[in-house]
């Protein structure tokens, strides 16, 4: 007689696998990556290296030593988190807090949980927010892009468009970017602004998108509904002279890389049509209030997780089943 078997998610209903799916993504984010070896050279290059190498021995080490079970990275979900890390951070980051970053990311946001398809929250997302909160000054400290010019430890550093965003809406004024073009395109040193490794390009964040979109590995629901919500509640407050314009919040900070990369992981996002715009929408709002009215300048990675622990709820709208009776 046969067995039932059941697994954790990821599931996927093809020909696919979590393998290939996972490359995919690091394939999409070859642009943006591309952008930041361009923007910030070696430091770019050894924070993501180093991100990468940690978390695949970290999870290695834990699957072998602590739950016992054979390891098992060909399915390249250690590399990706450590990838995604390391496009969430600051190039000049001291290497031994991305270190602790990469380790926490794995063995607290994936592993303790049981490891792949049983994390409640974003790996990565758990790793940034750990070091934000640890070293909030080396987290909020953004190198002047300088190519391979550009010095790892030592970097001439700059304020974002979101701290000048933020320090308007405190004086009551509104802060808009003095070059769109240059926002979107960011394709050499000299007109890419302040930020995470990951963020500085919406150009090469796109590109990556609509490969993803174009392959199937992810739907067009999150990102649409995040990006849809972000650009109306901007433009609504703008017209009310509270904050900045649609344009200068969607090109700046986290938003492309949360809304394309972060919030489509699958374990942690809906899997109705319906949950993921509900998940997307809350998320915009999220973001927009925090960078509106919240301490912080950013609030994607804050707003993703937030979202992620309503996934189980958002879960249970599905479609009504053929034949099912409705309840009454």
């Amino acid at each position: 007689m046969s067995q039932l078997m059941t697994s954790a998610a990821p599931h996927v209903h093809s020909g696919d696998s979590v393998q290939k799916n996972m490359l995919l993504v690091i394939v999409a984010l070859l642009p943006a990556f591309a952008v930041s070896l361009v923007a910030f050279g070696w430091g770019a290059l050894i924070t993501t290296v180093i991100s990468i190498a940690v978390c695949v021995l970290t999870e290695w080490c834990i699957t072998k030593y602590m739950l016992k079970q054979q390891p098992s990275l060909l399915d390249l979900s250690a590399v990706l988190t450590g990838l995604l890390l390391a496009m969430n951070l600051p190039s000049n980051l001291p290497w031994w807090m991305t270190v602790l970053g990469a380790i926490f990311a794995i063995g607290i946001g994936k592993m303790v949980f049981g490891g792949i398809g049983q994390n409640v929250f974003n790996p990565a997302l758990v790793g940034r927010v750990f070091l934000l909160i640890s070293f909030p000054a080396a987290m909020t400290t953004w190198p002047v892009a300088k190519g391979f010019a550009t010095s790892y430890l030592d970097a001439e550093t700059a304020a974002t468009p979101l701290s000048y965003m933020k320090h308007a809406v405190l004086e009551g004024q509104q802060f808009e970017l003095e070059s769109l073009k240059d926002a979107f395109l960011s394709c050499v040193p000299e007109h890419i602004m302040g930020g995470s490794m990951g963020e500085i390009s919406a150009l090469a964040l796109l590109i990556g998108g609509i490969f993803l979109i174009c392959t199937r590995v992810i739907s067009w629901h999150i990102p649409v509904s995040i990006l849809g919500t972000v650009a109306v509640f901007t433009a609504i407050l703008s017209a009310c002279g509270i904050g900045s314009g649609p344009m200068t919040h969607l090109l700046t900070g986290g938003v492309m890389l949360g809304a394309i990369f972060m919030a489509t992981d699958y374990v942690t996002s809906p899997m109705t049509a319906w949950g993921k715009i509900i998940f997307g929408v809350g998320i915009g709002v999220i973001v927009v209030v925090i960078r509106t009215w919240g301490a912080y300048p950013e609030g994607m990675s804050f707003a993703i997780l937030i979202m992620n622990g309503c996934v189980p709820l958002l879960n249970r709208i599905a479609p009504k089943r053929f034949g099912e009776v409705a309840k009454k």
